[in-house]
């Protein structure tokens, strides 16, 4: 049985997101969703807290049907220590085989450690972009477009929209 690690932010959950699990899965067995930054919260770049994350990605990937077995969703705290973080991240999930990433610094940290890394595609990039998506909620723009149904339903019943927005003190 094969293991793949997808580390991300996930501020918010996204379509793009969405469809690298979905290539993930089409290589490896099981995949471990590495929920980081997970003790950041109310701030412009961390709005959702990690529980809130874990509900995004839950609720998207049973709303697309996908085997909930073949997935672990573990949140995990950041520490400032680069050169060792991928043995932290092997100490908070079960074992892995392979990483799925895009971040020049994650792909260099797992593959100094050891790990095969994946690189995959961009999936629009430009649009499916969590900071992007971020700004377009601060300024109540369209941004349903560019998250799962249930993420957007969910960020819009826990009020996280309001909350980004009081953040940066604006209330559009």
């Amino acid at each position: 049985m094969s293991r793949g690690l997808y580390p991300g932010r996930f501020q918010p959950f996204h379509l793009g997101h969405l469809n690298v699990i979905k290539w993930s899965l089409e290589r490896v067995d099981e995949l471990i969703i590495l929920v980081g930054s997970s003790q950041e919260s109310h701030t412009v770049t961390n709005p959702f807290t990690a529980g809130e994350r874990v509900e995004m990605i839950r609720n998207s990937l049973k709303d697309v049907g996908m085997d909930l077995s073949r997935i672990y969703i573990i949140p995990m705290p950041d520490i400032l220590m680069n050169n060792i973080w991928a043995h932290y991240v092997s100490t908070y999930t079960p074992k892995f085989e392979v990483v799925f990433a895009r971040n020049p610094l994650v792909v260099r940290i797992f593959k100094e450690a050891g790990y095969k890394v994946e690189i995959p595609p961009a999936f629009n990039r430009e649009k499916y972009n969590s900071t992007y998506i971020r700004r377009l909620i601060i300024l109540n723009d369209n941004w349903s477009e560019l998250v799962p149904k249930p993420v957007y339903k969910y960020i819009l019943e826990i009020k996280g929209d309001q909350r980004l927005r009081e953040i940066v003190g604006t209330d559009k």
